[in-house]
Order: structure tokens, then sequence, then C-alpha cells
């Protein structure tokens, strides 16, 4: 009981902040972990907890017309072989060297959000040609799936900026790409931990319903200060699981 006291509300949470603007890994790997969940079960778990929230958002996106289906289902495609690859290779990998990790990763994708301060905001216009932007989408997505099947955290928030800010595309369009492609990352590597038995289905499922609400509220609000709620959020997590490593 008390691995989903800490666990849903934190994954509620994440779910709401990776609608608006990508990172809501910051908040649910860490908080698997301070629930006391092994590190290869949180890889497999947390897929299953994510993937839901990803639709609701994906599906919201789309109907808003956001979601540029020439592009996004290639790019989909090869991060979902990318993170089977990533998600391969981190069942091979140490769960001590994973947790390790984390200390590096995280502050890492927390730098990047707490850096882009209009992420989610501004727009860019599309200057690119038609082949290199889908020959660079898809090679983002591919490097990225590999990343999220791998370790996960932070995702959501690479794919925007190297969608808005490598692709050119404008920023509610990156959005709405990045959680189609981010759901198609998180699908493939759900399905290659649980084949290996690292999914604990109860708490994820459970998880996901949370994350879900989280998603569609989120996804669903026009936010002009989405990043006064988000830098708080992350910043606060971080500092729960450095306490955390700390005082194990």
């Amino acid at each position: 009981m008390e691995q989903y006291l800490i666990v849903c509300p934190f994954v509620f949470l994440a779910g709401f902040v990776d609608s608006i603007a990508g990172g809501g890994g910051l908040i649910a790997f860490p908080a698997y972990l301070l629930a006391g969940v092994p590190m290869h079960v949180i890889l497999g778990t947390s897929k299953l907890s994510a993937f839901p929230g990803s639709i609701v958002a994906a599906a919201r996106f789309a109907k808003s017309g956001h979601v540029r289906w020439r592009l996004a289902l290639p790019c989909g495609a090869a991060a979902a072989v990318g993170a089977v690859f990533g998600a391969g290779i981190a069942l091979h990998v140490s769960e001590r060297l994973i947790e390790s990790l984390l200390l590096i990763v995280l502050p890492v994708v927390a730098f990047y959000v707490l850096r882009n301060k209009g992420l989610g905001e501004e727009e860019t216009a599309d200057r690119l040609p038609w082949v290199k932007m889908l020959t660079l989408g898809i090679l983002s997505s591919l490097v990225i799936g590999m990343y999220d099947g791998f370790y996960g955290p932070g995702t959501g928030t690479f794919l925007i900026l190297v969608l808005s800010g490598l692709v050119k595309l404008g920023m509610k369009d990156a959005a709405g790409i990045a959680k189609f492609v981010n759901l198609s990352a998180d699908i493939a590597a759900l399905c290659t931990f649980s084949a290996s038995g690292k999914v604990n289905f109860v708490l994820g499922i459970t998880a996901a319903v949370f994350c879900m609400v989280g998603s569609y509220i989120g996804s669903g609000l026009v936010v002009n200060n989405g990043q006064k709620i988000v830098r708080p959020v992350v910043l606060t997590v971080l500092g729960l699981l450095f306490l955390k490593m700390i005082f194990g």
C-alpha cells in the first residue's frame, strides 16, 4: 500500500506535466525508486503506467490537428525500433549501474527543462525541405527511442526540443508528434520488458489510471506559464531523489 501511496499521486503529476512540456519521467521514475521498486522492474512498470497517458495526450493533440501523420508515423516506427534495442541493452546491465546513472541523467534533463523558459509556449516557423525534415526526424526518433527503452526520463522533453529546434516544427506540432513518438517507444519497450518478466502489472495499471487523468487535464489546458508549474515540481522531486540516494 505504501508503494501505491507514493507512486500514484506522483504519476498523476507526471502525466499532467508531461502533457504540457514533457519531462514527466523526471517525476514518475524517481517516485518508483522512492517506493522501493527494483530498478529493472521500474524500467518496465514505468512504461506500463506512462503509455495510457501518452495515448490520451496524443489523441487530444490529434483531435486538435497538431499531429502531422506523414511525419509522425515514420518517426514513431523508428522510435519503436530504437526502444526495443535500448530495452534489450538495459536488461543486460546491472541494476546498480542504472541506478547510478540516475544521478547523472536526471540533473542533465532537468537542466534542459529549467533552461528552456518558453518551452511549450513559443512557436517556430517551418524552414526545412520535407526530405531533410523527414530524415532528421527519423534519425532523432531512433536515437531518442533507444534512450527511452534503456532509461526513459526526459524522453518527451528531448523530443520536443529536437522536433522544434532541429526539425523546425511549430511548438504545438512538435508537442503533438512527440506524444505519438513517445507512445510508440513506450509500447515497444514495454513489450520487451514484459517478455522478460520485469513489469509489475498491478502497480503499473493502477498508476496508469492516475497518469491518464493527469494527461487529460494537462493536455486540455491552455497553459501560458507552464514552467511555473513544471520547474518547482522538478526541483522538488530531484531533491527527494537525492535524499533517497544519500540516506538509502
